[in-house]
């Protein structure tokens, strides 16, 4: 997906979550969405980026707004991640890239030197209609939990 995506139905997509439940994207219609990509669990900027979010959760309950974070890591993983820091929303695990691919988040990035093919820490809003309303890609951890909240509160 492209920043000409933006103000278009997102694509129906169904992905297996955290708490043994299933994430379908059609499922959420009547309620507001944020869909973060995350590049993998228990690394200190994508737990960060979750405490953020964990941290401000109540206030974007109270906005009809569902967060959930999606990377490449399987549920496992992704279980042990929710459950040592608390996260309170569900984690998506994409191990065949199919959101990834739908949302346009996979990025050639420098690791130690060498180039690497990875998720782009990006972050979506999903509006009830499941129209997609704003994006950031390239994403940095700090305050951007507080950005995303200020935007929904905009709405």
């Amino acid at each position: 997906m492209t920043t000409s995506m933006l103000n278009t139905t997102v694509t129906n997509f169904e992905l297996p979550a955290t708490s043994g439940t299933n994430f379908k994207l059609s499922d959420y219609l009547g309620n507001t969405l944020v869909i973060y990509f995350y590049p993998k669990d228990n690394t200190p900027g994508c737990t960060t980026q979750g405490m953020q979010f964990r941290d401000h959760y109540a206030a974007f309950q109270a906005l009809n707004t569902e967060i959930f974070g999606i990377s490449r890591d399987g549920l496992k993983s992704h279980e042990n991640f929710k459950a040592k820091f608390s996260f309170p929303f569900e984690l998506l695990a994409d191990t065949e890239e199919l959101a990834c691919g739908i949302f346009g988040v996979m990025k050639m990035k420098n690791m130690y030197g060498k180039q690497v093919r990875g998720v782009e820490r990006s972050t979506f809003i999903i509006d009830k209609n499941g129209v997609l309303i704003k994006e950031w890609r390239g994403v940095k951890v700090d305050g951007h939990a507080q950005e995303v909240l200020n935007f929904i509160q905009s709405l």
